[in-house]
């Protein structure tokens, strides 16, 4: 075999004698050889792999050559790519040109390509770090801990997880100083809200809110805050509060009520005809807030330059618009470029200053007054005028005012800007074409202009108009945060004047400086019908405001006003049920989700209830009784009708409910103050944790007389009396409560046998008994009255009418009378409501 081999090989080498290249050396390997040597050849090629020959395999039956594409795309020259396909004369100066601008457009529209995309990756990098840090603060808020500190939140989050309930851990850091000075002004207007709610009576609560802004110190006090409210006073149509703020309602008790005026035209079909005249309210009080906030500008120009004003003896309001004119427009000797002359004056100017401040009757009198002057200009621009003033809507139809437009004015360099702006708003012509130069100078300028060319029959009337504005975004209103000049609040009263509420307020929240104001803005947009609020599936627990799909914007009133009142609820729990009180205000909106405010409601008030419970205030809160046993009702009572509280819901829905957390947060004493409040009993399947305690306090007194040796004596029968006492307990949480009866009886703990003078020994010698069964003397008492009117109840209502029932009933009543004699000479070691709560099952026995 190996013979035949070599003669083969050399028969090959014979084949190729007549080919070989002297100067290149023989191979002389084995095959072996040869395999290693083309193996580590092929490992130090880059990028070669088994894939590739997949690909290059698959590529070819597509009768695609990739090998050749491969190498033509290496030895590609990109240096002539942008050269003419034909070379350009020397003396071809047309040509040359012609190629320059085009490469100039295509380095151009790469250059804005570039730049778009930076910027979007620069966007969108900013937008995550706004988005992640505003989770992180309503994480932050959530958790109880708003100025920081995400190691006390966190900390915060496992005590609740841990059993103390969220609700105990989310209140949050007090106010500074400022914004506590601030809150207290603005309290009081809602105090007054709520008195004139429950007299049903309206109140002016948008002036009220403004007059308590300019109230502010001057640190605090916010002049663009002030004009939102005033903004808001035009668009909602409220009386002025011409009387001090203590009489502001006397002049308006017998005017329609306010309180949810809006509420069916707001709420409802965008398109009926109601919610198109809101909106047409809407943009004409915003366009009158505007107009009167620059007449104050004119007033306060004119009277900080009277020489170059020169008023004269002729006060009157053309005579100030005149003189604005002169100093906007006259410099130097004299007037502006474009500015025409008519009579000798800036008639335009005059006259659409006078429009521009809503003066169109005294600009109707100062157009006639020149009627000629006007006239030999402009033929029919007074018909034109007068038709646009008397005109409802503001608008002229027909085409002869748009040809006078189109013919001389629009593409004239010398027409006068102000005619020209004249006559846009008769005709509302153009109104994609939003500035005027010269006229729109201000952005107070601009949104007026855009106001008075908004029709509801074109162009989506204002609802076109919000959307152009929310394009534009807060920045390009308020500034960006912390930018030299930035005005905070510009962009709510913006977001105001096209009927975007919610997002108004949704935009001074974001801002802490303005945090206070948004909530009352809230408040007076609900009272006025004028919010939406979202159902409880769409409610998000990061913002309080929400965008549904193809729906409009809404906003959680209940989580922003929690988030507000939970700085001080524990200060002042009073002032924090006001505020819980407007929560209702949106309870007659549509699709069940009225009904859920209310249910938000009662969970507030029951968290006001829990937290505040200790303070000063929580008697005024829900009620109690006096010395004598009766009780006196509380402020939540008082405020039954603005909380939609009706028959048993005060007690069933607010106290017991409230009762019931504390029980499950091991604070007894709190539980029977609410039961008894409700006038109901311990429920008896919540009692785990006193008997968990109990058990704990048995166990460590006997671990600690093992170690001293002292199991005998008194404390030997502290110890049997806990564990007995936890006996009892048990068998009351399983409804054996004729069994609790007889554990606790046999405890020797409370005399019942109706022995006077032996319950007043053994009250006296309760004070010397061990420390841990004088500390659970309520819970002794509570456990066997509870059992006493419970097995009382349960023979009193069995059938039978022998004499065996009425020696059990009358055994049952002395045990409870002398249970009652015995907790009376002991009433100073327990609390007021506990001894109510033993004297209410007393008298229930009793009867």
């Amino acid at each position: 075999m190996s013979a035949d081999l070599s003669s083969l090989l050399r028969a090959s080498k014979a084949l190729t004698s007549n080919v070989t290249r002297p100067e290149l050396p023989s191979v002389n390997l084995s095959l072996d050889q040869i395999e290693a040597q083309s193996r580590r050849l092929v490992s130090r090629q880059p990028g070669t792999s088994n894939d590739n020959d997949r690909a290059n395999y698959l590529l070819a039956q597509a009768h695609v050559d990739a090998p050749a594409l491969g190498s033509s795309i290496a030895h590609l020259n990109a240096g002539a790519t942008f050269t003419p396909l034909q070379a350009i004369q020397d003396t071809d100066v047309k040509g040359f040109l012609r190629h320059a601008h085009e490469q100039n457009i295509i380095a151009t529209i790469e250059m804005a390509r570039q730049a778009t995309q930076n910027d979007f990756h620069a966007f969108m990098q900013k937008k995550q770090r706004e988005l992640w840090e505003e989770r992180k603060k309503r994480v932050f808020e959530k958790l109880g801990d708003r100025t920081g500190g995400e190691n006390k939140a966190v900390s915060e989050f496992k005590q609740s997880k841990l059993g103390k309930g969220l609700l105990s851990a989310s209140t949050g850091p007090p106010p500074t100083v400022q914004t506590q000075s601030k809150m207290l002004v603005y309290d009081r207007v809602i105090g007054e809200l709520n008195t004139a709610r429950l007299r049903g009576t309206s109140y002016p609560i948008v002036h009220a809110l403004m007059e308590a802004s300019m109230s502010l110190s001057p640190e605090a006090r916010s002049p663009q805050i002030t004009q939102d409210f005033h903004i808001l006073s035009k668009i909602t149509g409220e009386p002025p509060a011409m009387a001090p703020l203590e009489h502001a309602g006397a002049h308006i008790l017998n005017a329609p009520l306010f309180e949810r005026k809006y509420a069916r035209a707001y709420l409802g079909d965008i398109d009926s005809r109601d919610a198109v005249d809101l909106r047409k309210q809407i943009a004409k009080g915003a366009r009158e807030a505007l107009e009167e906030q620059y007449w104050d500008v004119i007033d306060r120009t004119i009277q900080a330059r009277p020489m170059e004003a020169r008023l004269g003896g002729d006060p009157s309001i053309a005579n100030k618009a005149r003189a604005f004119a002169a100093l906007r427009h006259y410099r130097g000797g004299e007037w502006e470029d474009r500015i025409e002359l008519v009579a000798g004056q800036p008639l335009w100017a005059k006259l659409y200053y006078l429009v521009r401040t809503g003066h169109v009757q005294e600009a109707l009198q100062e157009a006639v007054q020149h009627q000629t002057a006007i006239e030999h200009r402009e033929a029919s621009f007074i018909a034109h005028f007068k038709a646009w003033i008397e005109s409802p809507d503001r608008r002229l139809t027909g085409d002869q005012l748009h040809s006078l437009y189109n013919a001389h004015m629009l593409h004239s360099s010398t027409a006068d800007p102000f005619k020209l702006a004249l006559y846009k708003l008769m005709g509302k012509i153009d109104p994609s074409r939003r500035s005027v130069p010269q006229v729109t100078v201000t952005t107070e300028d601009w949104l007026w202009f855009q106001l008075a060319m908004v029709d509801e029959n074109e162009s989506g009337g204002l609802r076109g108009l919000a959307h152009v504005l929310l394009s534009y975004g807060e920045r390009h209103f308020d500034g960006a945060p912390g930018q030299q000049g930035a005005r905070r609040g510009v962009w709510a009263g913006v977001l105001l004047m096209c009927g975007q509420f919610e997002r108004a307020v949704s935009s001074l929240w974001d801002h802490p400086e303005t945090e206070v104001e948004a909530v009352h803005l809230a408040i007076a947009l609900a009272y006025h019908g004028l919010l939406r609020v979202p159902s409880r599936a769409e409610t998000s627990d990061m913002t309080p405001l929400s965008l549904p799909h193809n729906a409009p914007p809404a906003l959680s009133l209940p989580n922003l006003i929690w988030r507000y009142i939970r700085q001080f609820v524990k200060m002042d729990a009073k002032e924090a049920l006001q505020y819980v009180s407007c929560v209702p205000l949106s309870a007659d909106q549509g699709q069940g989700v009225g009904k859920e405010q209310v249910e938000n409601t009662w969970e507030l008030v029951r968290r006001v209830i829990v937290l505040a419970n200790g303070g000063p205030a929580w008697e005024e809160l829900v009620g109690g009784f006096r010395a004598d046993a009766t009780r006196f009702s509380g402020l939540i009572e008082q405020f039954a009708p603005l909380l939609k509280l009706q028959g048993k819901d005060y007690s069933e829905n607010i106290l017991i409910r409230a009762a019931q957390h504390s029980e499950e947060s091991d604070r007894l004493p709190e539980a029977i103050k609410l039961y008894n409040l409700a006038g109901g009993r311990l429920h008896h399947r919540r009692l785990v944790s006193p008997a968990r305690s109990i058990e704990r306090i048995a166990a460590d007194i006997l671990r600690h007389y093992e170690r001293t040796n002292r199991a005998v004596g008194k404390e030997r029968e502290a110890v049997i009396r806990l564990l007995r006492v936890r006996e009892a307990v048990e068998a009351k949480e399983a409804g054996r409560m004729e069994m609790a009866l007889e554990i606790m009886e046999s405890t020797d703990l409370i005399p019942m046998d109706g022995d006077v003078g032996k319950t007043t020994r053994r009250a006296e010698e309760f004070r010397d008994l061990p420390e841990a069964l004088q500390r659970n003397l309520q819970l002794f008492l509570t456990l066997t009255m509870d059992a006493l009117a419970t097995v009382h109840q349960k023979v009193k209502a069995s059938g039978a009418q022998d004499a065996t029932k009425q020696m059990t009933l009358l055994a049952l009543r002395k045990k409870s009378r002398s249970l009652m004699v015995f907790a009376g000479i002991l009433k100073y070691r327990m609390s007021s409501d506990v001894y109510s709560y033993l004297a209410r099952l007393d008298v229930e026995i009793a009867l």
